[in-house]
């Protein structure tokens, strides 16, 4: 374990750090900083353990994954689809994102999650790469000051950086603080490892890596190619068919594994048969 790695976990267990002062060696500094994000992700894990399951989330994903809630059935449908394909090849590793900003991926990443923590036979993690927009820490009432960046760069370990959702079974992973250099990080060899390595540990555990949109990040589609599938997010009115079409030529179409239609208008029969037997599946009148 590294110099880092111990700062972390000496002030996670709640000990005194012996470089708390004010000056020093670009190292110390570094060394303060992460012991810092310790105590807060230490008093995280306390409040947690006070709370509901769920009563830090954010209000629009408490609502989402109420137990009769019509949206949520949309997501364990796509749980169902992801996991128990016909084809039998269940993907350890799923990249969720989008072409375009405001489409909505990470809170579809955020309930798909849910969704495949509820399921009996498996878990989730999931990593927040979208170093220049993270969301996924906001949606669970958690802080982001620390996660992959500090993993891949200082070699912290994962398992002080791993946090508690609030919800058995899900995990997550956030991003951390925003890098200089996202492009590079995520296509380093280091992440590559970091891929290869988390997916061989547990073959109930599913990951999903929440990017950034294609159209901003190139390096969306090299790490699209090093994981096992695709959930590609595309909102009705924003996404334009020949973005779409570049994204999915350039990591091969074979790489998707379902596609979210995110924010589409009222379908007429379904308002029907809402007002008429008292229940509806209008997952895109949410978004609205």
């Amino acid at each position: 374990m590294g110099k880092l790695s111990k700062a972390f976990e000496k002030a996670h267990a709640g000990q005194k750090s012996d470089v708390r002062h004010e000056t020093g060696s670009p190292e110390q500094k570094k060394v303060r900083k992460i012991s810092d994000a310790a105590k807060i992700l230490s008093a995280e894990h306390s409040s947690l353990a006070f709370l509901s399951d769920n009563e830090k989330w954010d209000a629009r994903l408490r609502m989402s994954t109420e137990p009769h809630s019509p949206w949520f059935e949309n997501f364990r449908r796509l749980r169902t689809a992801i996991l128990y394909s016909s084809s039998g090849n269940k993907p350890r590793t799923v990249l969720v994102t989008s072409v375009v900003p405001h489409e909505g991926k990470g809170f579809i990443c955020a309930n798909l999650g849910v969704a495949i923590a509820q399921d009996m036979e498996h878990q989730a993690l999931m990593i927040d790469c979208d170093f220049r927009r993270p969301s996924l820490t906001r949606l669970f009432g958690l802080s982001n000051e620390t996660g992959l960046v500090d993993h891949l760069n200082d070699n912290v370990e994962l398992s002080l950086l791993i946090r508690k959702t609030g919800q058995p079974k899900l995990s997550l992973l956030s991003s951390g603080k925003p890098p200089d250099n996202p492009s590079e990080i995520l296509t380093s060899g280091k992440m590559k490892a970091f891929v290869k390595a988390l997916s061989a540990q547990d073959e109930n555990r599913i990951l999903l890596f929440d990017s950034p949109p294609s159209l901003v990040a190139s390096e969306t589609a090299i790490l699209a190619k090093d994981l096992d599938g695709v959930v590609l997010v595309v909102r009705h009115g924003t996404s334009r068919k020949e973005h779409v079409k570049k994204f999915v030529d350039a990591i091969g179409p074979e790489k998707i594994i379902a596609l979210v239609y995110n924010a589409y208008p009222e379908n007429m029969l379904e308002s029907i048969i809402e007002k008429r037997l008292g229940y509806g599946y209008d997952y895109g009148g949410y978004y609205k």
